[in-house]
């Protein structure tokens, strides 16, 4: 019974992951482009796991999202000498 139940908690792990599609948005400016030709880019481009994004670039995509960012931006600071409102 705990085999089985694994196995299923194995399975939609990895189907989980499978259907995460890339953390960013790709457009050709100025030209056609089908669903089609964007997966085959995105397999043809991708290495270890991750998309290499010049690869991308070299083949006329644009990334039309900001890259997320792991270390948070620190906060904004009044000049030195301003008085506080």
């Amino acid at each position: 019974m705990r085999t089985s139940i694994a196995l299923a908690s194995l399975a939609a792990a990895l189907l989980l992951s499978a259907c995460r599609g890339p953390d960013r948005e790709w457009m050709k400016v100025n030209q056609p482009y089908t669903a089609e030709e964007f997966r085959r880019d995105v397999a043809d481009c991708t290495r270890g796991g991750s998309l290499d994004e010049a690869c991308m670039k070299s083949r006329g995509w644009v990334s039309v999202t900001a890259p997320r960012t792991t270390k948070p931006q620190e906060p904004l600071r009044a000049p030195a000498g301003a008085r506080p409102r």
